[in-house]
């Protein structure tokens, strides 16, 4: 079974190759026909067709009566009338005095007097003579120069200016 089915593609696959190769050299043969020919035995293409009149215009749709209006709406009694109060409504409220004042807050007694110093406040102290400047340091020697860098490998060239 796995066989015949093998057979068969193999088969196909030659004659589609077989196909291929005879198009290929059918198109690469010269024409035996020229284009005078060509012409002569070839119809020409047929007139557009043209209508004898205009396609009719489709029916316009017309009702066989129009709808009829809808019916207003009518309440079954009329609305009631607007409430009114048995009595008129009582006037605003009125005072028979105005409003007396916040009362003002007294002491019992009077606020103490004010502090006085039994003697002058003593004068801001000042300095005799002026502060002495703040000492400059001064080395005793100068500090020791960084320790030198040794590279493992020599140092690259210097830079090369034009």
């Amino acid at each position: 079974m796995g066989s015949g089915g093998k057979g068969a593609k193999g088969s196909s696959m030659a004659s589609l190759f077989a196909t291929l190769v005879m198009v290929i050299v059918y198109l690469s043969l010269p024409s035996g026909t020229s284009a005078d020919e060509y012409d002569a035995l070839s119809t020409p293409p047929p007139p557009p067709y043209k209508y004898k009149s205009p396609p009719p215009p489709p029916p316009v749709y017309k009702y066989k009566s129009p709808p009829p209006p809808s019916p207003p709406y009518k309440y079954k009694s009329p609305p009631p009338p607007p409430y009114k109060y048995k009595s008129p409504p009582p006037p605003p409220y009125k005072y028979k005095s105005p409003p007396p004042p916040p009362p003002v807050y007294k002491y019992k007694s009077p606020p103490p007097p004010v502090y006085k110093y039994k003697s002058p406040p003593p004068p801001p102290y000042m300095y005799k003579s002026p502060p002495p400047p703040p000492p400059v340091y001064k080395y005793k020697s100068p500090p020791p120069p960084p320790p030198k860098y040794y590279y493992s490998s020599p140092p690259p060239p210097p830079p090369h200016h034009y």
